[in-house]
């Protein structure tokens, strides 16, 4: 387990099983500004291996409510670079405080208000953030209670599968401060939600329920604020425990929708990732699981 040396205990014991064992990886031994655990299955769970694991990052920088500064991204990036090159790791998550009242509240406005604009140009800020997205290859969850406003609602929407707490309000109020989101607002929110709706929050500041948010497409699943880091954790073991090149192909194929010029293309893209699967032992092991009603072992190979 890393996390950092000021840091309470962590807030992940339970009773499921965790492992200690040394990483391969470049984890740091502690951070400034994330809390990092891995979790593995329960012995007894359907899904437990050694290579089924969850990579958990928690954001902690409670006295500015989770702000995200440059530090805090440099230190969330280092961790989902890190545990995405884990091999005991198929599943990222991404969660806020332990008091489940925010995610995340925004950039911090502290660090960007006396900038000018050869600063922000010249440094192209926020560009930096965008390795959270489409360049890891292994899927992120991200696990929202409380607030997810301005660059926490882009981080969210940076993560492949969103799952929020009942408590959870999303929102893009930068226009509030004399600014637009910079950080993917406008485009990832209208890809997940709509032009109407994307406008009304990016215009107004209005910040989105749980429930509407589950409505509009935005989040995958709702739970009880309670029990919502333990269902992304057990999402995360269930997708980790599938073959990792079909994973990671399932999201390579769906992020290249926005990126290819049509339908037709689309389909090919798909239809000749689909050929090269059956070019691995996963494939094969799957379909003979399958026919010989049992659960696969896969390999990821």
């Amino acid at each position: 387990m890393t996390h950092d040396k000021k840091r309470s205990p962590s807030l992940f014991a339970s009773s499921t099983y965790y492992r200690y064992t040394s990483s391969t990886t470049t984890l740091k031994d502690s951070y400034e500004y994330v809390i990092v655990e891995r979790r593995f299955p329960s012995p007894s769970s359907d899904t437990a291996t050694n290579t089924n694991g969850v990579g958990i990052i928690q954001l902690h920088r409670p006295r500015a409510l989770n702000a995200l500064c440059d530090d805090l991204f440099d230190d969330l990036i280092h961790a989902a670079t890190a545990l995405n090159e884990d091999d005991d790791v198929g599943c990222l998550v991404v969660t806020g405080s332990s008091n489940n009242k925010v995610f995340a509240a925004g950039a911090d406005i502290s660090e960007m208000s006396s900038k000018s604009f050869v600063e922000v140009y010249q440094s192209n800020m926020f560009a930096q953030w965008q390795e959270i997205g489409n360049t890891l290859p292994k899927p992120i969850i991200a696990a929202v209670n409380g607030f997810a406003l301005g660059g926490g609602c882009e981080l969210a929407l940076m993560c492949d599968i969103i799952l929020a707490g009942d408590n959870a309000q999303f929102g893009q109020p930068e226009i509030n401060l004399g600014i637009i989101p910079g950080a993917g607002g406008t485009q990832r929110l209208t890809k997940a939600v709509g032009k109407s709706k994307a406008m009304h929050m990016c215009l107004t500041g209005d910040r989105m329920s749980a429930d509407e948010a589950l409505q509009s497409g935005l989040v995958a699943k709702v739970f009880k604020k309670e029990e919502l880091l333990e269902e992304a954790i057990q999402m995360g073991f269930t997708i980790a425990s599938k073959s990792r090149v079909s994973v990671q192909m399932i999201k390579e194929t769906i992020n290249a929708v926005d990126d290819l010029s049509g339908l037709q293309e689309g389909l090919r893209f798909e239809r000749r990732l689909f050929h090269s699967l059956f070019a691995t032992e996963d494939q094969k092991e799957g379909m003979a699981a399958f026919l010989e009603k049992r659960t696969p072992n896969f390999t990821h190979k």
